[in-house]
């Protein structure tokens, strides 16, 4: 039975905005003042962003494969393994999604907020911020950091099953997996977006809530969590092709 486009796009939204509650929230939980979890540091950080989107994709895996990252539809698009049509309302229901999870974020933790003075710690919990300002350098990072999850999950959806391709196409486990080994490897220079909808939807919701003394929203930052996951999603697509067409001898 074919799954209306309505659904899936809901499935998608839902699906982002379960992801970013969960993400967002780690990171306000282990920054913001007065939180129990304050101080747990890089692991935990890395692990819960793991499960978040391993929930992310028990919700919406089964109606769309769960994508929940404009650069998994762009390269699932480009490989030929997803319609083009669909593209644009699956972005459009995980920038929606993840804006809403970071507003449900703020909602949650706002005592926090409310007594956290540090302004950078507050985007952190919205949005990526490079540990070292370099553009073309924290641009290179996020770049690779999507080259490997695109590439992972177009090798791994070979060999399974399902007729819709996504995240949810290898396996709830082994993406949590996938994103934990990531954050935990090449997360530290810039918090690792490698997700366009991860960083925008949250950081346009920053730009918006009411957040006390909250400062800059860093827009001149937002290109880079933007086009490097699209720019590494195309290479993984990319050199996947290569290697399937590869002749040895």
């Amino acid at each position: 039975m074919e799954i209306p486009v309505s659904l899936q796009c809901f499935f998608e939204f839902l699906g982002t905005f379960v992801m970013i509650l969960l993400g967002c929230g780690v990171v306000a939980c282990t920054n913001l003042k007065g939180s129990k979890g304050y101080g747990s540091g890089w692991i935990v950080v890395t692990l819960a962003w793991g499960l978040a989107v391993m929930c992310g994709v028990f919700v919406a895996g089964p109606y769309t494969g769960a994508h929940l990252n404009p650069a998994v539809s762009l390269g699932l698009a480009v490989s030929g393994k997803f319609a083009w049509h669909l593209v644009g309302p699956y972005i459009a229901s995980q920038l929606l999604g993840a804006f809403a999870g970071g507003a449900a974020v703020y909602l949650f933790y706002k005592d926090h907020f409310d007594i956290t003075d540090d302004r950078d710690t507050k985007l952190g919990v919205f949005a990526t911020i490079p540990a070292i300002y370099n553009p073309w350098r924290n641009f290179l990072s996020e770049v690779i950091g999507t080259f490997v999850l695109i590439l992972v999950i177009l090798f791994l959806s070979e060999s399974g099953n399902s007729p819709q391709v996504g995240l949810g196409s290898i396996g709830a486990l082994p993406v949590a997996f996938l994103v934990i080994a990531i954050g935990m490897a090449l997360g530290g220079t810039t918090g690792y977006a490698i997700n366009p909808a991860r960083d925008l939807g949250p950081r346009l919701a920053h730009h918006c809530l009411p957040i006390k003394g909250k400062g800059s929203s860093r827009w001149c930052y937002a290109w880079i969590p933007i086009l490097g996951p699209c720019l590494g999603s195309l290479l993984a697509v990319g050199v996947y092709w290569l290697a399937l067409h590869l002749q040895l001898p």
